[in-house]
């Protein structure tokens, strides 16, 4: 093949892919198209899931977790019922947004890992070393991210030795970062966060943080197509989990259901009265005389 000569304005640039694509030489799709997809995390050529939103809150017992069950490729729903919120152990959990397959991985990986970890020291891992760990295997998963596989978490806990609950934000590069009171992450979490920060404060009780996400979730569905709300006729709501000193535990469905219908009937606008085809009576006196 002769060697390829380019014009000022259809140089490449440093770009290797860029080349081998200009002059014809680059490998066929894998997802059967001309050009990479795109997605809100990367740019990948294969169709990937990924999965927002995701939030945490500290409040006065510990910190509450949550995260909307859709799933996304593309423009289409992939999955309207993906579990985003998970334990790590007894007094810890991880929530993940971004590429659904790596983030589902690396949360079994992580839990694989401070079990084990226990089982050989014969000790739970300090929150600080488990928040850490989560750090090491961001950076481990840095080259897959850049290819558009990209996975951000967010890590929660309760501190035994604190006696507090904390909360742990990272970047695509392994940064880890405590927040103080609340942490969002995912395409909604925009949305999500500026409802959490113009509710929070540091009283909050159990009932009023698991409250205060549920709001903050609705109103991240409502501005963001990635993000699932409550979708009342399958019965499909966000996860929600408690940390506290007793533990990680699971909010019954059944609790986050009435919470979200409670919320979706004070924000429902009530029905016109000539919504279903009545005659207005606009100007009669009570008997209908004019």
């Amino acid at each position: 093949m002769a060697f390829p000569f380019f014009t000022p304005g259809d140089d490449p640039g440093p770009s290797f892919a860029e080349l081998l694509r200009r002059t014809g030489a680059a490998p066929p799709d894998p997802a059967g198209g001309s050009r990479p997809t795109t997605h809100a995390h990367g740019t990948s050529p294969l169709p990937l899931t990924h999965g927002t939103t995701v939030v945490a809150v500290r409040y006065a017992d510990g910190v509450v977790m949550a995260g909307d069950r859709r799933a996304t490729s593309g423009h289409l729903i992939a999955h309207r019922t993906m579990e985003k919120v998970f334990p790590a152990d007894a007094h810890s959990g991880v929530a993940i947004a971004g590429a659904a397959g790596p983030a589902v991985e690396m949360v079994r990986l992580f839990q694989l890992q401070l079990e084990h970890y226990e089982k050989v020291e014969g000790t739970a891992l300090s929150l600080e070393g488990k928040a850490n760990q989560l750090s090491q295997m961001m950076r481990s998963h840095l080259p897959a991210a850049l290819q558009g596989f990209v996975v951000i978490p967010l890590f929660a806990g309760y501190d035994l030795r604190r006696g507090q609950g904390r909360l742990f934000q990272y970047d695509v590069t392994g940064g880890r970062y405590e927040e103080q009171n609340f942490a969002t992450t995912g395409s909604g979490s925009l949305h999500a966060g500026t409802v959490i920060k113009l509710g929070w404060r540091a009283d909050l009780s159990r009932d009023d943080a698991i409250d205060l996400l549920i709001k903050a979730l609705f109103q991240a569905a409502d501005e963001d197509s990635a993000t699932g709300g409550p979708d009342l006729v399958r019965g499909i709501y966000p996860t929600m989990a408690t940390i506290t000193e007793r533990g990680f535990e699971h909010l019954e469905e059944s609790e986050v259901a009435a919470r979200f219908r409670a919320l979706v009937d004070d924000l429902s606008t009530p029905e016109s009265p000539t919504a279903h085809g009545a005659t207005p009576t606009m100007g009669l006196g009570p008997h209908g005389e004019g």
